[in-house]
């Protein structure tokens, strides 16, 4: 389907036409399918834009309300129900996770301290047990397979990214703290999803009805191979290695179909912390706006929002990624400007994911941004379809 800008549901505020030209371009000259983007000031939508087909099969149009999964963008929700949990006091960046966590001291992990596990610096990023749906299904289960496992490196000399693992030791990390003992998915619909309205799920619940939820349509695997050879050969090198730690850590156990049913589009009432969550564009940006307005309606303090926005802390070996093969900047949950990604002003902090969706807050400029799409991309990260209109944000932002 093409999408010109009639069919282009949704608003911009004045200045931000720009963004809506370029989001139609993406249906008229990028291959898009499906699409929303959006931008929040605290409460206030600056861009709120929907288009394109939300099933490929049926031609069902996407809706205002039209969910879909967003892989590892889930991660700065994860993030910023770690960061509530920290102005809370439940936790400190700065202390030993076996502090919170005793068994995780097990397999040489005694030292390791919250700030180096939440920045993907505990060697932790590929998991030995095998982790399968009834696994992640039962805490208790995962929450041994995860104390088990030996670091890869000694915790805080190297970074490698935690696909899927990052997202697990988060969850337990937060049960053991939160008073209630909640799982992640929990503790973000009770403390952030439901006091700011948001259509977004780390735990889809069953109710939610399918009609609501965009499959994703994948890329084709020899194209992005291709790209990736091009682009970055080691990484590709690194994935048709079925043991080298980057395939591992993104393509086994649990592997990137966890949070796929073929019966009801997505899993339901299952919890990927980082790499399974379903939302709106609209819930994305709503959230990250209110974390870059001062996090008061976060229940975020000044505290916590100060180490979010700090430069991110590298290990010892500096911030070459080991399975992702490129530098990139990562701290406390979140993904920060500097190294393959450059996005927002300094102090921004988000997630990008999987085939092209990306949100971040920009408290230098006040704004929570997201873009999600059904159609996966063959880049591995630079999604020339995102990067169009955050540029066209960019640039309405600063003039």
């Amino acid at each position: 389907m093409e999408a010109c800008a009639a069919q282009i549901g949704g608003e911009v505020a004045p200045g931000f036409e720009s963004v809506r030209e370029a989001f139609a371009e993406n249906f008229q000259r990028r291959g898009e399918l499906g699409a929303a983007c959006a931008v929040y000031r605290g409460h206030q939508a600056l861009v709120d834009l929907w288009a394109g087909v939300r099933d490929s099969v049926s031609g069902a149009p996407w809706e205002p309300d039209t969910m879909v999964l967003v892989y590892s963008t889930t991660k700065g929700m994860a993030g910023l129900a770690m960061a509530l949990a920290h102005s809370r006091g439940l936790l400190d960046y700065g202390e030993r996770v076996a502090t919170y966590w005793p068994e995780f001291a097990e397999a040489g992990k005694a030292e390791v301290t919250v700030r180096q596990l939440l920045s993907h610096q505990a060697g932790l990023c590929a998991l030995d047990a095998p982790v399968n749906r009834a696994v992640v299904a039962d805490p208790d289960r995962l929450a041994e397979a995860l104390a088990a496992q030996r670091p890869a490196w000694t915790p805080g000399t190297r970074q490698g990214y935690h696909n899927f693992s990052l997202g697990f030791y988060e969850g337990e990390l937060l049960r053991r703290v939160d008073p209630a003992h909640r799982t992640l998915g929990r503790y973000f619909a009770d403390e952030i999803a439901a006091p700011l309205g948001l259509d977004f799920y780390i735990r889809l619940p069953d109710e939610i009805p399918d009609e609501r939820l965009a499959p994703v349509v994948r890329a084709n695997p020899l194209r992005t191979l291709g790209l990736l050879l091009a682009t970055n050969p080691r990484l590709a090198l690194a994935y048709m290695n079925p043991r080298s730690l980057t395939a591992r850590a993104m393509l086994k156990n649990p592997g990137p179909n966890l949070p796929i049913d073929p019966d009801r589009v997505y899993a339901r009432e299952l919890e990927v912390p980082s790499g399974g969550g379903v939302g709106t564009a609209r819930a994305l940006a709503r959230a990250y706006g209110a974390a870059a307005t001062g996090g008061a309606e976060l229940g975020l303090d000044a505290r916590t929002l100060d180490a979010l926005e700090a430069p991110a802390v590298p290990p010892s070996r500096g911030f070459f990624d080991v399975c992702m093969k490129r530098e990139m900047h990562l701290s406390l949950g979140f993904l920060k400007p500097g190294g393959a990604y450059d996005f927002g002003s300094p102090v921004a902090f988000g997630a990008p994911g999987a085939g092209g969706s990306f949100a971040f807050a920009d408290p230098e400029h006040g704004i929570g941004y997201a873009y999600v799409t059904n159609r996966m991309g063959p880049q591995v990260g630079g999604d020339p379809r995102e990067l169009a209109v955050r540029t066209a944000v960019r640039r309405a932002l600063v003039g």
